[in-house]
């Protein structure tokens, strides 16, 4: 397990670390993490060797995250930083990747990681309430997750496919999952693909981060079909990019092993972005993975993707930084 997370957290590191630096307005863009202020924490402690992965803030005050050791869902107060357990997980090779909250703030959605598991628990009990198992192949890694008002999109990290669990007017989870083939500009590399997924500004489509097209870009997904249309970032390239947080037309992509997060600005379609800030922070970040928003921060769990020989004893933490 340790080796498949520590290649997902580096793949692509020898064409990032030769690539040209970007210059022009994302240069003049680029900015240092703002000194923590204000009386909310901006670093979250997590329960040692809790092995952060995905994070999930709702409309209320707290954020959830996701264990990769044994698939546990922690809960924090942003206004303190204390948490406690709500889901203790299936246990090791149960693994939670990426999750989100629902509006109702009812449901999590879990992505399983190796374990080819979807998995619904009750936000407040941390009761498990649906799990659909054996999705994919032998190899599938069900990576990442974003809510649409209709149903739920997964990403498959090593076939190209999504899984769509669909949900009714009430957001209660159907019976099935459905795989939805990729095609169109879609590229697949010989090892991890796809990773971090969100909704175009104007909700009709989707947009999937693929780390091996063009040496790492953006797909635009139509859900209906699962045809895949390359996003025009200009130069920008995201071979390390994981999660996405769209805050209105700004579109938050972290790139975990290099430490950063690029925030391009979309036009409505999803189809078009320009590159407009890059927020580093080398003090606090320690390969952030993902990221949530509450009022003007972002919140993003450190994954500390191998930096530590045994991640089981490390005392993990998220941190803060403001929005563009």
């Amino acid at each position: 397990m340790q080796h498949r997370l520590a290649r997902r957290g580096f793949l692509g590191a020898a064409a990032a670390l030769g690539a040209a630096a970007l210059t022009g307005p994302l240069a003049a863009g680029t900015a240092q993490a703002a000194a923590p202020g204000g009386r909310w924490p901006t670093g979250i402690p997590l329960p040692l060797g809790f092995q952060p992965e995905g994070i999930a803030i709702g409309h209320s005050p707290y954020a959830y995250f996701g264990s990769l050791g044994n698939g546990a869902v922690h809960r924090a107060s942003l206004a303190t930083g204390e948490g406690r357990i709500v889901h203790q997980g299936l246990g090791d090779g149960h693994s939670t990747v990426g999750l989100k909250i629902d509006r109702a703030e009812r449901r999590l959605f879990l992505s399983g990681g190796w374990s080819r598991e979807i998995r619904v628990v009750d936000a407040r009990s941390g009761a498990l309430l649906r799990n659909f198992t054996g999705l994919g192949a032998d190899t599938t890694m069900v990576n990442d997750v974003v809510l649409t008002p209709g149903a739920a999109w997964f990403t498959d990290s090593f076939q190209p496919q999504l899984y769509r669990l669909d949900l009714d007017r009430t957001g209660e989870p159907g019976r099935e999952v459905t795989t939805v083939p990729l095609g169109g500009d879609w590229t697949q590399g010989a090892d991890f693909t796809a990773n971090g997924i969100e909704r175009t500004p104007d909700g009709r489509a989707l947009l999937v981060v693929n780390v091996f097209r063009d040496g790492g870009t953006l797909l635009r997904v139509d859900p209906r079909t699962g045809t895949a249309r390359a996003v025009d970032l200009g130069d920008l390239r995201i071979p390390h990019g994981d999660g996405l947080l769209l805050l209105g037309r700004d579109l938050y992509v972290v790139q975990q092993a290099i430490n950063q997060i690029d925030v391009v600005r979309l036009d409505a379609t999803g189809s078009r972005g320009t590159a407009i800030a890059r927020i580093t922070d080398p003090e606090r970040f320690r390969v952030p993975t993902t990221a949530a928003a509450w009022g003007d921060r972002i919140y993003l769990p450190n994954a500390r993707f191998g930096l530590d020989p045994d991640p089981t004893t490390v005392a993990y933490d998220a941190v803060s930084v403001p929005r563009v």
